[in-house]
């Protein structure tokens, strides 16, 4: 269980539940860091007491003083989750921050009554899957089948997004994924035409402009796995759009298994990657009964952002 009373909610909710499936549990792992994450936060994001403290105290009086946006600015749990990917420059946590709020209202259609109870259909699909454990460095592994197992009729790219937006807004809550970042795979196999087709270059520049500006999670890389030849044709619309920083984590492997696990241990990787970690059938649909019971916390993180008309209207009923 969550610690009662953790500082770490936005909303009233007190406890999530464990789910155990063999000898490993499906959980949001908001504990304090391990010491070992700990020395990594201070080597690799300068994390220490002092430039912590100052670093939160100047980023609140930045959010204070602008007045276009209403947030959470005194809790500190949510400040911090926007000071570790900047490494706690507290300009570049407020840019990062008005950024993510902008991305919403650009996207309002997406963003807008985002709760997983809404967004069943896309866990059922079993296309989106969080592995139970980390990479070698720490890191969330996510893994998305676009390929065989997505039926586009029944669960559209947008529905993708979404069901990607709640994992990655839950993983936003765990220290040790804020300090260390998450690994994402593409695995595309069976990707026919009739899919790719589904993809347009303004659904590019949306995932692009959302990973390069917009997410406040360190994507440490992108590998695409078992690609067919049109994959080639999906992967031209997103190229225009891509800066240099995230063109340089993408990585290509096909089904060369050698390849991936230069990045990604095998001793991480299920055996359909060529890996070694044994566990028990976990899908989408477990991640959807504990994320289920985050509804009024996601409602909660839905009532932040730029103050529209719309809102102000709202608060002054």
């Amino acid at each position: 269980m969550m610690k009662e009373g953790s500082s770490v909610f936005l909303s009233d909710l007190k406890e999530l539940p464990t789910l155990v499936i063999g000898d490993h549990q499906i959980r949001l792992e908001i504990e304090e860091p391990s010491p070992e994450l700990k020395e990594i936060a201070r080597k690799e994001l300068r994390e220490t007491p002092e430039i912590v403290e100052a670093a939160k105290e100047e980023l609140k009086e930045l959010l204070k003083e602008d007045k276009e946006l209403r947030v959470p600015y005194e809790n500190d749990a949510w400040l911090v989750r926007f000071l570790r990917p900047t490494k706690y420059y507290p300009e570049s946590a407020y840019k990062l921050i008005k950024e993510y709020y902008k991305f919403k209202i650009k996207h309002k259609d997406i963003y807008e009554g985002l709760l997983p109870t809404k967004e069943k259909k896309v866990f059922e699909q079993n296309v989106l899957m969080v592995l139970p454990n980390r990479d070698q460095a720490g890191r969330r592994i996510l893994i998305l089948e676009l390929g065989k197992k997505w039926k586009p009729k029944k669960c559209s790219l947008d529905d993708v997004f979404k069901g990607i937006v709640l994992f990655l807004e839950a993983a936003m809550y765990e220290p040790a994924t804020q300090i260390t970042g998450a690994q994402v795979i593409f695995d595309m196999e069976g990707l026919t035409m009739q899919q790719a087709w589904q993809f347009t270059p303004q659904f590019a520049k949306r995932i692009v402009d959302w990973l390069q500006d917009s997410v406040p999670i360190r994507i440490k890389g992108l590998h695409i796995v078992n690609q067919p030849y049109v994959f080639q044709m999906v992967f031209a619309l997103f190229k225009p759009f891509l800066r240099e920083k995230l063109r340089n984590r993408i990585y290509f492997h096909g089904t060369d298994r050698d390849s991936l696990q230069q990045y990604l241990s095998p001793k991480c990787l299920p055996d359909i990657y060529g890996g070694t970690f044994q566990f028990p059938n976990v899908s989408s649909t477990e991640w959807y009964d504990l994320l289920k019971h985050c509804d009024s916390e996601y409602e909660k993180i839905n009532s932040y952002g730029v103050v529209t008309e719309e809102k102000k209207k709202k608060t002054h009923k």
